[in-house]
């Protein structure tokens, strides 16, 4: 299993400090671990492993695959793996709301009022994260699975794409009026994050475009191979 640290985590962290967020930003932290540990728990009883573990600047990504002895398995169970998939998905926002439900009974120990409410938002806001429908972050992955199931992968890949792509331009159009409203430089962050995203997805979307190009053409090249061309009398 591999371990990774994104270095862009030491900026963040600087510019949170300067504008006095250090303790909303450690709170999101420390709830986005708990939100992927939701989703390794699910992986895990649902026969995945855990192949990488990255600290990111807004949480932990950790990447679930199947075992290599259950690849043929896949192939034959398609559409049982993507539910699987979106359990998985799923399990880390509902982690989240089962913290906010926690949170919002009657105390069983005494938490300052205002911690508690500071805990509170901020899984909110890790569940309306996550929940967005952009690839690769929870929603996305919800559709994109999803979609495989009703209209194969390669119409998966590319309408989840497009709904990536669509959904960010529209949340980049109303972060920008609630920047300049707000004046709260979290915003501008979650922003940049999510284009980062879009931009290492887009990348991989065309590869795999490309590739499937590839195929179809290999694959009609070998149609017309055989295709029998039927012998006609010949006219003298």
């Amino acid at each position: 299993m591999k371990f990774r640290i994104d270095l862009k985590i030491f900026i963040f962290m600087i510019l949170f400090l300067i504008t006095n967020q250090i303790k909303i930003y450690a709170m999101i932290m420390l709830f986005a671990i708990i939100h992927e540990l939701g989703h390794l728990v699910a992986g895990i009883l649902l026969g995945m492993h855990a192949e990488k573990i990255e600290i990111k600047p807004f949480g932990v990504a950790i990447d679930l695959n199947i075992k290599r002895k259950d690849y043929m398995v896949k192939l034959r169970r398609g559409n049982i793996l993507e539910v699987k998939k979106i359990i998985v998905a799923l399990a880390g926002p509902l982690t989240n709301a089962f913290i906010i439900l926690i949170l919002s009974a009657p105390p069983i120990f005494r938490l300052n009022p205002e911690e508690t409410i500071v805990m509170i938002f901020s899984n909110i806001t890790l569940i309306l994260f996550n929940i967005l429908p952009i690839y690769p972050l929870d929603g996305g992955r919800i559709i994109k699975s999803m979609m495989y199931i009703v209209k194969g992968k390669q119409r998966a890949e590319k309408y989840t794409y497009y709904i990536s792509y669509i959904t960010l331009v529209v949340i980049t159009m109303i972060s920008s009026i609630a920047i300049l409203y707000l004046k709260n430089i979290a915003i501008f962050l979650v922003v940049i994050v999510l284009w980062g995203l879009q931009m290492k997805e887009q990348k991989i979307y065309r590869n795999k475009m490309t590739l499937y190009e590839i195929i179809e053409k290999e694959m009609k090249k070998d149609e017309c191979k055989n295709i029998k061309i039927p012998i006609e009398n010949k006219i003298n």
